[in-house]
């Protein structure tokens, strides 16, 4: 490897001698504090050097590694989740019995195995990372193995993920058959008839391993059980990092590697995206369970985001399409991360349950007026209110629907969104009510957990408020990408 590779993969280098410390940190000076200072600090650290290395030229490494802007843009957006995941579930950790140190260590191979996957331009970086990340998370949901909700929801996560894997495999070794190659751009459509059919059955198993990760409907139904049994650090993590790493390399699959060719994927991931936007936020209607709400709310947004996916076949303007999914998934993990923090600083691993269901939030702002804030923020970004940044990401995706007259889906947004008011709205009202208050553990040991949740908040608003600089990043991040 060159220098000038090593300096391309700057932020994993960082990140893999992060963890490294942090193996020889938990191997030699037990301790929950020193493992999680230790793990934050690696993923700040992996997150300045992506930073110092964003501006760098385009460089495919050792063939499998595609490093650029885009590239860049994923790995902020993964490290940030990964630091943040790590100071919430200190406070949360703290009541939980035996020993906390493998959690953190956890966190930053999942963290590591996303950035991969955002990087990924061969079918062997593509499994390596979803496997890095995918195992992990096994663990990470089941983590605290004294309960059964937990342990319930990883067994869950576990063989159905292991089912969509072995359908991405298969697919894979279609499309290897069918084209002779394993990277990303040179999956070109064959002229032998027999060896197309070969090329669309593995694209319809691939992209069915991928619906499955993304929670999109017909494959969604592990969602609501995984991210209610799971802690609730974990679930933010689930949410945000891990379905942006999958999407990360579902585009850039289908920008580099022209697996959108074709009316019938067309018409298939238009009916995903409608199935989506419409069963997510029915169900998500019907739910009194916050972190259920959630997670149907996740299944439309997914599918809200399917709208810049498909745009990438219908419009020539593929970097102002990618500009507009990647904004959107920025604020998407933005306003999502600060609904799980807030959950997560008012749930503990020894309280049993986490603080979940809607009667847990009456009076909120009477009693925690900055968490509820925070949550209220969030909620209202989700659901696409202006000066939010859920607003702005819901405005790039109608432009780019626009552009493509794609009308049936826009209307569906449009609906969807409307309908999301009613049950983001309804834990808004119940956080009003001056009701007697539920006994959360451990308040004294929420600051740092509150301070993430605040400036999480505060960021939602503040792009929805000043959105340019977000904008700017990503277009200049993108220039040229594809071409």
């Amino acid at each position: 490897m060159s220098a000038q590779d090593a300096w391309s993969i700057l932020p994993l280098l960082v990140l893999g001698s992060g963890l490294m410390l942090l193996l020889l940190v938990v191997a030699f000076f037990r301790g929950h504090f020193a493992a999680m200072v230790t793990s934050t600090l690696s993923l700040v650290a992996a997150l300045v050097a992506a930073f110092l290395v964003a501006d760098a030229p385009p460089r495919v490494v050792l063939h499998l590694l595609q490093i650029d802007g885009y590239t860049a843009f994923f790995n902020i957006l993964f490290l940030l989740g990964g630091a943040i995941t790590c100071v919430l579930a200190y406070r949360y950790l703290e009541g939980r019995r035996g020993e906390l140190e493998e959690f953190y260590i956890l966190t930053v191979i999942a963290t590591i195995g996303a950035m991969i996957m955002g990087a990924a331009t061969h079918f062997a970086t593509f499994v390596l990372g979803l496997e890095i990340l995918s195992i992990s998370l096994y663990a990470m949901v089941a983590y605290p193995e004294e309960k059964h909700p937990p342990v319930e929801a990883a067994l869950k996560y576990l063989v159905l993920s292991a089912v969509a894997s072995t359908t991405m495999l298969f697919g894979m070794a279609l499309i290897y058959n069918a084209t002779g190659v394993m990277t990303f751009d040179n999956l070109a459509t064959p002229e032998n008839a027999r060896l197309e059919v070969h090329l669309r059955v593995g694209q319809a198993l691939l992209f069915t391993g991928i619906a499955f990760k993304l929670s999109l409907v017909p494959f969604h139904m592990w969602t609501p059980d995984v991210y209610q049994g799971a802690p609730a650090p974990v679930t933010g993590f689930i949410a945000t990092v891990s379905k942006a790493a999958v999407f990360a390399l579902l585009l850039r699959l289908a920008v580099t590697g022209d697996a959108l060719s074709g009316p019938v994927v067309i018409y298939a991931l238009t009916a995903l995206a409608l199935l989506s936007m419409i069963i997510g936020n029915v169900l998500a209607l019907m739910q009194d369970n916050l972190k259920r709400l959630l997670a149907y709310s996740s299944i439309a947004h997914m599918g809200y985001l399917l709208i810049a996916l498909i745009a990438v076949a219908e419009l020539t303007d593929v970097e102002f399409v990618l500009a507009s999914a990647l904004i959107y998934l920025g604020a998407y993990t933005l306003m999502t991360l600060a609904a799980f923090g807030v959950v997560s600083v008012l749930s503990s691993a020894e309280a049993g349950d986490d603080a979940q269901q809607s009667d847990e939030y009456r009076g909120l702002f009477w009693r925690r007026p900055a968490l509820a804030t925070s949550l209220t923020t969030a909620l209202l970004a989700l659901m696409g209110m202006p000066l939010t940044a859920g607003f702005i990401g819901k405005f790039y995706l109608i432009a780019v629907g626009v552009q493509g007259s794609m009308w049936v889906l826009l209307w569906a947004l449009i609906i969807g969104s409307a309908v999301s008011v009613y049950y983001y709205v309804k834990v808004i009202y119940a956080m009003t009510l001056d009701e007697a208050p539920a006994p959360y553990p451990h308040p004294e040991r929420t600051t740092a957990g509150v301070a993430v949740v605040a400036a999480l908040g505060v960021a939602v608003v503040a792009v929805g408020v000043y959105p340019s600089p977000l904008i700017e990043v990503v277009t200049a991040r993108l220039s040229g990408f594809g071409h």
